[in-house]
C-alpha cells in the first residue's frame, strides 16, 4: 500500500507541475485524498476522484478517473479542484 501511495503521489505532483498547479498545501487533507485514490486503484481498478460518487457504470464513470473530466473548470474558477487536490500556484 505504501509504494501505490508513493507512486500516486508522485504522479500527481508531475502532473501538477507540468499543468502549472500545486498539489494541496494541507498535508493531512492531501493523503486524505491520495489515500481515497490508492483505495480506488487497488478495489476498483482505477483512480477514481474519491469525493465523486461512482454511478457503476464502466463508461460514465470514467468522467471521474483522476485527474477527472471536471478539474481544470473547477481549478479555473474555484482556484482547485473538487477533491481539493490539485490548486492554482497563487
Amino acid at each position: 500500500m505504501q509504494k501505490k501511495r508513493a507512486e500516486i503521489l508522485s504522479w500527481a505532483q508531475q502532473y501538477a507541475e507540468e499543468n502549472g498547479w500545486v498539489l494541496n498545501p494541507d498535508t493531512v487533507q492531501l493523503d486524505a485524498v491520495i489515500r481515497g485514490l490508492v483505495r480506488n486503484q487497488m478495489r476498483k481498478g482505477e483512480r477514481y476522484c474519491p469525493c465523486r460518487i461512482m454511478t457503476g457504470e464502466p463508461e460514465a464513470d470514467t468522467a471521474i478517473i483522476c485527474p477527472c473530466r471536471y478539474h481544470t473548470d473547477e481549478i479555473a474558477s474555484d482556484g482547485h479542484c473538487h477533491c481539493n487536490l490539485f490548486f492554482n500556484e497563487s
